[in-house]
C-alpha cells in the first residue's frame, strides 16, 4: 500500500507542490484518496470529468506498477464526490417520495455512473419504489417508479 500511495503522491506533486493527499481505507479494501488544493476546479472539470477521469488515468497507473494487481481508487477533491453524494442522496429520497404520493414515475437527466450509484443506492431498500438505468452511454440515467 506504501507503493501505491507514492505513485499518487508523485502525480499530484507533478500537477502542483500545494497538493495535500490523505488516504483513508474504505470498506470493499478501498482507497480514498483526499486531495485538497487551492484551485480545485482545475482537477474537478465540468460536472466532475475531469475529476473521474483523473480517477480512471490513477486506477490504471497503479494497476500498471502493481503487476495487473486489481487496485480500487476513490479520487475526491475538495470533497466535491462527497458534497455531490449528499446532495444526489437528498434528490432521490424527495423524488421517491414524489413518486409514492403522485404514483407518477420520476426520470433524471443523464448522469454519471456514480451518480447513479448514489441514487440506486440510497433507494434500495426503499419499499414500493423500483429504481433502474435506461438509455445508452453519456444518455444513461435513472428512472424511479412505483412497485407494482
Amino acid at each position: 500500500m506504501e507503493e501505491i500511495k507514492k505513485i499518487i503522491e508523485d502525480f499530484f506533486s507533478l500537477i502542483d507542490n500545494d497538493i495535500r493527499v490523505n488516504f483513508y481505507m474504505q470498506e470493499g479494501n478501498s482507497l480514498l484518496v483526499d486531495v485538497k488544493m487551492k484551485e480545485p476546479q482545475v482537477l474537478i472539470g465540468e460536472k466532475g470529468q475531469v475529476l473521474f477521469e483523473t480517477e480512471r488515468l490513477l486506477k490504471k497507473i497503479v494497476t500498471k506498477k502493481k503487476d495487473q494487481e486489481v487496485v480500487f481508487i476513490n479520487l475526491d477533491i475538495n470533497d466535491y464526490k462527497k458534497r455531490k453524494a449528499d446532495y444526489l442522496k437528498e434528490l432521490a429520497k424527495e423524488a421517491a417520495e414524489e413518486v409514492l404520493f403522485t404514483g407518477a414515475e420520476k426520470k433524471f437527466p443523464p448522469m454519471s455512473s456514480f451518480e447513479r450509484r448514489v441514487i440506486h443506492t440510497t433507494l434500495s431498500d426503499k419499499e414500493g419504489i423500483i429504481t433502474e438505468s435506461t438509455g445508452e452511454g453519456s444518455e444513461r440515467r435513472v428512472l424511479i417508479r412505483k412497485k407494482t
